[in-house]
């Protein structure tokens, strides 16, 4: 298959089946377009980290095909992932070593990094993620979200044509929340693609353009954040009893509820006997 120009990500089929016969990813087909934000939203252990893992090269499919920036995976990882910054499941530093130090090291791993630049790199990564004054802490005396925005530094020490964030929120206050939605955002307005997982709907309302849902380890819809999000009006269904259900009709009408409709029509060996379908 001819490498894809349109997508900064995209699998056919993608499947892990874990030896005890578990199916943690179910034959995704993802396709992120180059120079979006693509929101990979879904609960804890819905496979969302499985497939990052997979896209990286570091857990081999047992199903389907991957291509990050047109490269096929994990075959041409050697040659694409410099162009990739990576934050998955909490970054590993040494602890005794300061964030500066941290951060050296892991730039000078990198082959194809000029070691000539890596002090200005390494500072810049700290000042953009709000570090600087912690740059000679001793990483094991950083608080979780410390630990998180390292992690964020680290993934920015070169310029990356691709951002794949875990859970890039983890652990931060409101403020340091706010500060990774503006850097996201700067960072897509300079080209950068970003994938970023989360399970909280509202972090990737506020600021993605394109939108993944998965559930037990299938991608349940994917496209437009706008056209997911506008298609239809939110449903909700409420199960009762059918004594309490004229009660529950009121109340759903008095908060704005529109079009409540009752339906007992229940089969009789369930014990629901009445659900309230409000839309």
């Amino acid at each position: 298959m001819l490498a894809d120009v349109d997508h900064a990500v995209r699998t056919v089929g993608l499947t892990k089946r874990f030896r005890s016969g578990q199916v943690a990813v179910d034959g995704i087909d993802l396709e992120v377009p180059r120079g979006s934000v693509y929101g990979f939203l879904g609960p804890n252990g819905s496979g969302k980290t499985t497939t990052i893992r997979m896209l990286l090269g570091l857990v081999r499919p047992t199903g389907g095909r991957a291509w990050l920036l047109g490269a096929p995976m994990p075959d041409g990882a050697a040659a694409v992932l410099p162009r990739v910054g990576v934050l998955v499941e909490g970054p590993a530093f040494q602890p005794y070593l300061g964030g500066a130090a941290n951060l050296a090291r892991l730039d000078a791993s990198d082959a194809t990094a000029d070691p000539r630049t890596s002090r200005a790199r390494v500072g810049a990564a700290l000042e953009r993620v709000g570090l600087s004054a912690a740059a000679r802490k001793p990483y094991r005396q950083y608080s979780l979200g410390m630990k998180q925005r390292l992690g964020l530094a680290a993934a920015l020490l070169r310029p990356r044509d691709l951002l794949v964030l875990d859970e890039p929120t983890n652990g931060l206050d409101p403020q340091g929340t706010r500060e990774v939605r503006h850097l996201v955002r700067e960072l897509a307005d300079a080209g950068t693609t970003v994938l970023v997982s989360s399970h909280l709907l509202a972090e990737i309302e506020q600021v993605c353009s394109h939108i993944g849902i998965m559930s037990r380890g299938r991608l349940l819809a994917q496209g437009e954040r706008s056209a997911l999000t506008d298609a239809r009006p939110a449903r909700v269904v409420v199960t009762t009893t059918s004594a309490a259900a004229e009660r529950a009709a009121a109340v759903l009408a008095g908060l704005g509820t529109t079009d409540v409709v009752r339906d007992t029509g229940l089969d009789a060996g369930q014990r629901r006997e009445a659900v309230l379908d409000a839309a």
